[in-house]
């Protein structure tokens, strides 16, 4: 059996473009979306995640704005320049970066966004309508890439046994809910710090979701035969053959030699949908707020 490479980079430029062509065919006298990216710190992968993200709103025709605080920055400050960004009509989509400095909590942050600019969908109002199956808000952009990935590479969902590694509320209890939902019907295990005999549970899932944060913590000899893995996490760590060198890898263990049906790659799986889906949704406040 040779694995499938589900290509994030490839998946998420279909979705950039149905950006674009949305934005570009919007009438002349309305205005371009526009997304604020608030930054606190000199974070280096912040920087690189945040620039990313920019380029990908110039190639769709969304303004950006970048809002850089100093990592010194309060708790006060932070609320009051995400309070103004609400409130400012120019403003479709905000977008907080995390990790945050250690001195300022993030959960408070988050609930000081205005829930109908929250494009990352981490505002707590928009995390309770989509465990209603509320679908007027926003889902967190990587929960929704990996869903989007699955459905665009046509890997059946219905009635399968999926196992999510890792209950985070960024990434593995929405998208439980998001793979429980109606219409997509799959069978979902979460699994966590907690659980025992984590082998066991991995072996049984006909699609693995690895988002533990920790890297290669999937074995290869734990995984299904026929089994497609979406690993989530990406590290950097030194390389073995080049000893002044990093790389870049994921949860998994080397997913694609293992005898498997598919799996997405790092870097180039999951990280470029989560950015597609951040555009997408910022088009989205843009048209509930009059700008489509």
């Amino acid at each position: 059996m040779t694995a499938r490479k589900l290509d994030g980079r490839i998946l998420a430029d279909r979705v950039l473009e149905e950006v674009r062509a949305t934005v570009a065919a919007r009438p002349a006298s309305r205005r371009a979306p526009s997304l604020a990216v608030v930054l606190v710190g000199d974070d280096p992968a912040s920087h690189v995640y945040v620039n990313a993200k920019m380029q990908a709103c110039t190639r769709c025709g969304i303004e950006s704005h970048r809002i850089a605080l100093p990592a010194r920055a309060d708790a006060a400050t932070l609320h009051a320049t995400l309070a103004r960004l609400g409130e400012d009509a120019r403003i479709d989509g905000i977008l907080l970066q995390l990790p945050l400095p250690s001195a300022l909590e993030a959960r408070s942050a988050l609930a000081a966004l205005a829930p109908h600019k929250d494009v990352d969908g981490l505002h707590p109002l928009n995390a309770g309508k989509l465990a209603a199956d509320d679908f007027s808000g926003f889902v967190p952009c990587t929960p929704a890439g990996v869903l989007e990935i699955l459905q665009r590479s046509d890997v059946p969902l219905a009635g399968r046994r999926v196992v999510i590694l890792g209950r985070s509320v960024l990434v593995g209890r929405p998208l439980a809910l998001l793979l429980l939902r109606r219409g997509i019907d799959a069978t979902v295990t979460v699994a966590h710090s907690q659980s025992r005999e984590v082998a066991e549970l991995v072996g049984a899932a006909e699609i693995l979701v690895a988002a533990v944060g920790k890297p290669r913590f999937v074995r290869r000899a734990w995984l299904r035969r026929g089994a497609v893995v979406v690993d989530v996490g990406i590290h950097r760590e030194p390389h073995p053959d080049r000893p002044d060198a990093t790389r870049l890898v994921g949860d998994v263990e080397d997913a694609a030699t293992a005898d498997i049906a598919a799996y997405t790659p790092v870097p180039g799986g999951v990280g470029p949908m989560t950015v597609a889906m951040l555009l997408r949704n910022t088009v989205l406040a843009w048209q509930r707020g009059g700008g489509g």
